[in-house]
């Protein structure tokens, strides 16, 4: 419902499926639980487990293919976790965590999980490129997300997966992935080896300039205006609880500003947390974009297209997003120390490099 009823008004029904609500048995749900058990990553084994007592499922299609594909069609398929695309401008940002308006959410989290050993290396991959506008800079932001896949970028082929890892974090493309990637692209990209990789890049970047499905989707993240510095004030009023935020504040203008958000109506309250959640689910979602080479006995496409000039091959694509789920509201002071965590991390290694530099 929240998906029929929220997200697809806003990112548009073209590029979002809701799945279908269908009663299943128990049996049913053992059946697939044993199936898929094999096949998940070790730390996803207990996290992820079916919930066998429940009486429905949602169905969903399958993204990384097209439907009602033809015989020996070949398709290929990109999902991109494209993160924060903005900067927030929050007047309820404190001053030291001003650094949140000038340094991407995204490298924060970079510095975060490389020091929590997470991932071995810093992704070059800057979101802002992604959502630029500027097909140069799409460009460069699809080549630093295949350089550096982690858990942010993976390639699926007739549905299955030829770069990325299914579960955790992908180590970084070296050479023997980039050579086995090329051999797997010569079934769909008509070029020479050494070129094929280059030019699939050049077709996301393309599919993700023209579709223009990230305008909608970083309008949708700009719901949240207010930052959780803001959103948070707004949480306990909904709840009716003392602002404990409030009471740790040693910044008397900030104390000051943030008591207009105490003084708010109740409605204001919750649309300033419903509107930060929405942009969270929009923060954290994925894209899919699915491509199949046209064939000159293909009857006319409903799809829009793409040619490209270096193959001389027309291609058909489709947009989807995908992994919209709802974010808990009563996840909002989780929230709110999560990324007081993340800022200070960052803070901390900033001063640190400086001072390396210094010395």
């Amino acid at each position: 419902m929240y998906v029929q009823h929220v997200m697809i008004p806003l990112l548009d029904s073209k590029h979002v499926d809701a799945g279908v609500h269908i009663l299943v048995t128990r049996e049913f749900l053992e059946t697939i639980e044993k199936n898929i058990l094999s096949q998940r990553p070790a730390w996803r084994v207990s996290a992820g487990r079916v919930n066998i007592h429940c009486d429905s499922v949602l169905l969903q299609s399958d993204h990384s293919i097209f439907p009602q594909g033809g015989e020996g069609e070949f398709c290929i398929s990109v999902e991109i976790k494209p993160k924060w695309g903005c900067l927030p401008t929050s007047r309820f940002i404190s001053k030291r965590n001003a650094i949140k308006k000038s340094v991407t959410r995204f490298r924060m989290l970079q510095a975060w999980k490389l020091q929590k050993g997470e991932i071995s290396e810093l992704s070059d991959y800057d979101p802002l490129d992604l959502f630029s506008g500027s097909q140069d800079r799409i460009y460069k932001a699809i080549k630093d997300l295949f350089s550096t896949p982690q858990n942010n970028f993976r390639v699926f082929l007739n549905g299955s997966l030829i770069l990325g890892t299914e579960g955790g974090y992908a180590v970084d493309t070296n050479l023997e992935i980039e050579e086995a990637f090329e051999d797997a692209l010569q079934s769909v990209i008509q070029r020479g080896n050494g070129f094929r990789t280059m030019s699939f890049l050049q077709l996301v970047a393309e599919a993700v300039h023209k579709s223009g499905c990230l305008n909608r989707l970083l309008d949708v993240q700009k719901l949240d205006s207010f930052d959780i510095e803001g959103a948070i004030h707004a949480y306990y009023d909904i709840i009716s609880e003392p602002c404990l935020v409030c009471r740790q504040m040693d910044d008397d203008e900030l104390l000051k500003r943030c008591a207009t958000l105490h003084s708010a109506h109740l409605d204001q309250s919750l649309e300033i947390v419903r509107n930060y959640l929405t942009a969270a689910t929009a923060k954290d979602c994925s894209l899919m974009i699915t491509f199949r080479p046209w064939h000159v006995d293909c009857p006319g496409s409903t799809y829009n297209s793409i040619f490209v000039e270096s193959t001389k091959q027309t291609f058909d694509y489709k947009v989807n997003f995908i992994d919209l789920d709802l974010k808990p509201f009563k996840k909002m002071e989780q929230y709110y120390e999560q990324d007081k965590k993340i800022v200070r991390n960052y803070n901390q290694m900033f001063v640190t490099e400086l001072e390396a530099d210094h010395y």
